[in-house]
């Protein structure tokens, strides 16, 4: 159905903080939605990278209404059983040591940002500095859009903090030129994969020279992983295709297949820096949230998820490279598992709004990266249906007139 046919939902009352395409979802059920007017769509963005088990996951919805009928939340004044069966879930997936909770992505790498200072200090480091990157996206408080590597989301908050030194990706010596003889360097803070940059992988090499760089310096590791985390590549977090292992990593998105929920994972050289008053979060860890965590694991378990995700991924990426092998204005398919980017010649932003009046969602990123995010559940068919939608959409979009 075409935008002109359509209803189109209004909020008065909400700051237009996005800018929202012209429908309104009323429910799903596993990797398609429903609009408030019935239209279906197939759900290639899994809610950018949360909804890990798809919706309306019966296993996943049963145990989150039993655990409503108990208790929602407490406070952190008092122990919860299952935020310590979670953490010991992600520190032996990870090979890590502990884990604090907070509510979201960019709560997490503001908790590594402070985690990275604190170490500086206890080391006597009064100046600490951050090496971070060109294209990088870590959120919107002043701490990490001062990390991110976006001037364009940057404008109109600055001053921006200082403390940070922005290299460019997978270059080593620009790496050790940037912070050569800098006594104040206390960590190197990344996205295995960029995901609101374009999509952009860190070379496995590169991975494997910062950490020895990172060892060699005395510097933390500290690798964002809450976009790419939890089985989306088709291991359980990216970096470990490298076989390193991060001294901080950050973990949201779909750790708990859209509940909130945030974490930040220490390995032994950063797991004793933050300590009773040095941070805190009143939801984090809350029983809801990290039942939400243990019910999405379990099932990702049961059903070989990651396994799926490289799988489906693979499907879908061959498929890409072979449909545009011709097509002069893809430049580039990359990513890994089922984090995929589609480059193009030219600004696509408008390929989100035809990609859903064709029944699919989808996002568009770094304005020219056509972005798929789609549940850990697809399934072949889907892959198959998504692929009949997107390749002649885009082959259709690039024959005009750039």
């Amino acid at each position: 159905m075409s935008t002109a046919t359509r209803k189109v939902p209004t909020e008065p009352h909400v700051m237009p903080t996005f800018g929202r395409l012209p429908i309104a979802i009323a429910r799903g059920q596993g990797c398609r939605v429903w609009d408030t007017e019935g239209r279906s769509y197939l759900d290639g963005l899994a809610g950018i990278a949360v909804n890990t088990l798809g919706h309306n996951h019966p296993e996943f919805v049963a145990a989150l209404q039993q655990q409503m009928t108990e208790v929602i939340h407490c406070c952190n004044y008092y122990y919860t059983p299952n935020a310590e069966k979670l953490a010991a879930k992600l520190t032996e997936f990870s090979g890590m040591t502990n884990v604090f909770y907070c509510n979201s992505g960019l709560e997490a790498n503001e908790a590594a940002l402070k985690l990275a200072r604190k170490y500086g200090h206890d080391k006597g480091i009064s100046n600490p500095q951050i090496v971070v990157y060109e294209k990088a996206f870590h959120g919107r408080s002043i701490a990490t859009l001062s990390a991110t590597g976006n001037p364009k989301i940057q404008k109109g908050f600055e001053p921006l903090l200082e403390g940070f030194i922005r290299v460019p990706l997978n270059d080593i010596d620009a790496l050790k030129q940037a912070t050569e003889g800098n006594p104040n360097v206390v960590a190197v803070f990344f996205e295995t994969i960029q995901g609101e940059g374009g999509i952009n992988p860190m070379h496995m090499d590169y991975l494997r020279d910062v950490r020895e760089l990172c060892n060699q310096r005395d510097w933390l590791m500290m690798v964002d992983e809450v976009q790419s985390g939890m089985g989306r590549t088709g291991k359980w977090f990216a970096h470990q295709w490298a076989g390193v292992v991060p001294d901080v990593m950050p973990l949201a998105k779909g750790l708990a297949s859209g509940v909130p929920i945030g974490a930040v994972v220490a390995g032994p050289k950063a797991a004793g820096v933050l300590t009773a008053g040095t941070h805190g979060s009143t939801f984090g860890g809350n029983p809801l949230a990290v039942r939400a965590g243990l019910e999405t694991i379990r099932i990702m378990e049961k059903d070989d998820l990651m396994g799926n995700a490289a799988r489906m991924g693979q499907y879908l990426t061959d498929a890409f490279k072979r449909e545009f092998a011709n097509e002069p204005g893809v430049k580039d398919i990359r990513g890994q598992g089922l984090m995929i980017g589609i480059e193009l010649d030219r600004a696509c932003g408008a390929i989100m709004q035809r990609a859903l009046d064709a029944g699919l969602m989808l996002s568009v990123t770094a304005d020219t990266v056509v972005r798929l995010l789609p549940p850990l559940i697809i399934t072949q068919a889907e892959c198959d249906e998504l692929i009949s939608i997107l390749v002649p959409l885009i082959k259709t979009f690039l024959a005009e007139k750039a």
